[in-house]
């Protein structure tokens, strides 16, 4: 059986690997779901998301480009609800942000496009 290792960044710690049985997306989304993403919107916002990508929690999309996973907290709680996709954090997410940034992107991976960051 296979397993896929990805380097990630774990805060304070340093760097850690995570190994998986399944191969994972380019981008891995992370949903913070602590105390003030939550009462913020944190579930509408994952829900958005599994919308917009006809994924569920922990699922990856049959193009490769994106994994969903849901994280106890990411330490941004001043900017709640907070989003990651790959190693940008996109604070104060709303539905529609969220799916414009997600469209975005899947259109600049369409065209192939080495910008490293959205903002």
């Amino acid at each position: 059986m296979r397993c896929y290792r990805r380097r990630l960044q774990a805060g304070r710690n340093g760097d850690r690997a995570q190994f998986r049985l399944k191969p994972i997306g380019k981008f891995i989304i992370r949903v913070c779901n602590g105390t003030a993403c939550h009462v913020s919107g944190a579930n509408m916002l994952k829900e958005t998301i599994q919308d917009e990508l006809g994924i569920e929690e922990n699922e990856t999309t049959d193009d490769g480009l994106f994994t969903l996973n849901t994280v106890a907290c990411l330490g941004c709680c001043s900017l709640a609800p907070v989003v990651m996709i790959g190693e940008e954090t996109y604070g104060k997410q709303t539905p529609a942000s969220i799916r414009k940034i997600l469209r975005e992107y899947r259109r600049r991976e369409e065209k192939g496009s080495k910008k490293k960051s959205l903002r």
